[in-house]
């Protein structure tokens, strides 16, 4: 069975950092794209980063650019997503998703995420 665990949530002060990881297990996905999601109380889920399956290309949202960086391991089938310059609008359950075919050309928000893990609350306080 493919899982997606992500780990790394927790509650840090604006400004501070965060480290989130998601590893899989049950398929290898070191061809597909992968990505994160976040959720905030009330409103819908976003879009937060993605990356190719080489790492060569990379996205980002607006509202996270120059601040999160996405990145991955593939010889570990892991995903990190590094958040720097934490604000309180960050506020999220995050989660991390991977697309179920392999080398995705848009590392983005349109593509079939098909895998996705159970979340991570990450709460940054004013």
């Amino acid at each position: 069975q493919v899982q997606l665990v992500e780990s790394g949530g927790g509650l840090v002060q604006a400004g501070g950092s965060l480290r989130l990881s998601c590893a899989a297990s049950g398929r290898t996905f070191s061809r597909h794209v992968m990505g994160w999601f976040r959720q905030a109380p009330g409103k819908e889920r976003e879009f937060v980063a993605a990356i190719s399956w080489s790492s060569s290309s990379r996205l980002y949202t607006d509202t996270v650019k120059g601040r999160f960086t996405i990145s991955r391991d593939n010889a570990k089938n892991t995903v990190y997503l590094q958040m720097n310059s934490l604000k309180p609008e960050d506020t999220a359950v995050y989660y991390c998703a991977v697309q179920g075919l392999p080398y995705g050309s848009t590392p983005g928000p349109r593509g079939a995420y098909d895998y996705w893990g159970q979340g991570t609350q990450v709460t940054v306080s004013s």
